[in-house]
Formats: structure tokens, sequence, C-alpha cells
């Protein structure tokens, strides 16, 4: 026979089991996250500041691939991780609706973290070199576009600053 114990358990479980299917159910399914914002000069230097942390880390983390102190494994790891984290932030600007004024700024911003996702894309393609040992002529092309999205990125952000009302 069962023991009250046991029985308790078993209904306390069919309780909670059949409470979370109803809290499911009842649960509107396009629950998307808005941001609202009303700040826009914060709200830009606040992404501003997540991309100097991540631009900061991609460049000591390229640094240490190149100085073979990191596999390429792990360095494509943290770039992908940090590709992410761009095109969140990426994402975040777009969905803020900046107003009119604001508009211009965010959009070179925009572009600027676009440059910067490439600039990461092709830290991805320089370490698969790496692991796969081509050390040529194709290394010194991506190491040469790597300059020129870091470059552009860089002018876009100084364009975002100056087209800020």
């Amino acid at each position: 026979m069962a023991s009250k114990k046991g029985i308790i358990i078993t209904i306390g479980m069919l309780v909670a089991i059949t409470s979370a299917s109803f809290l499911i159910w009842f649960l509107p399914e396009n629950n998307e996250i808005k941001f609202i914002v009303s700040d826009f000069d914060s709200h830009l230097d606040g992404v501003k500041n997540i991309h100097g942390v991540i631009r900061e880390s991609v460049d000591i983390e390229f640094q240490n691939l190149l100085d073979e102190k990191i596999s390429p494994e792990e360095y494509i790891e943290l770039a992908k991780a940090s590709s992410s984290q761009i095109n969140s932030q990426i994402i975040e600007l777009v969905e803020s609706k900046a107003t009119e004024e604001w508009l211009e700024s965010y959009i070179n911003y925009i572009e600027s973290l676009r440059q910067y996702n490439s600039y990461i894309r092709e830290t991805i393609v320089a370490a698969s070199m790496i692991e796969k040992g081509i050390q040529s002529n194709e290394m010194k092309n991506v190491l040469q576009k790597l300059n020129e999205f870091k470059i552009n990125s860089e002018s876009l952000i100084i364009e975002s600053d100056n087209t800020r009302p």
C-alpha cells in the first residue's frame, strides 16, 4: 500500500505539471522584448562602450593567436561569440527607432558595427588558414582586408560622432 507521504508528493507533482501546462498554454506566443529609448545620446554611448570592450578583447585574442598563445579553435569560438554580441548591438540600434535628428548618427554607427563584424569574420578566416598551415600571399591578402575593415569601422565611428545633434 502507498504511504501518505508518497501520495502527497505525487499529487504535488501532478498539480505542478498541470499548472505549468496551463501557464504555457495561456502565455502569448509572440513574446518579443521591446526597448523604448528616449535618451539617444546615452544609448549610443552605451553601445559604443560595449563595442570598445569587444574590440579590445578581439584585438588581444587575435594577437594571442598570431603569437601562438591560443589555438585557432579557441580563437574561432571567441570570435564567434564576439560576432554574436556585435549583431546584438546592431539589432538594438535598429530597434531603438532613433528620431530623425539622431538617425544619421545611428546609421553611421550601425555601419561601423557591420564593418567591425566583417573584420571579426575575416579574423576567423585567418584563424582557419593558420589552423591549416597556410602562410602564403593569401594570408597577406586576409591581413590587408582586416586592416581595411578596421579602418572603415573606425572612420564610421568618427562620422557617427560628427553627425550627432
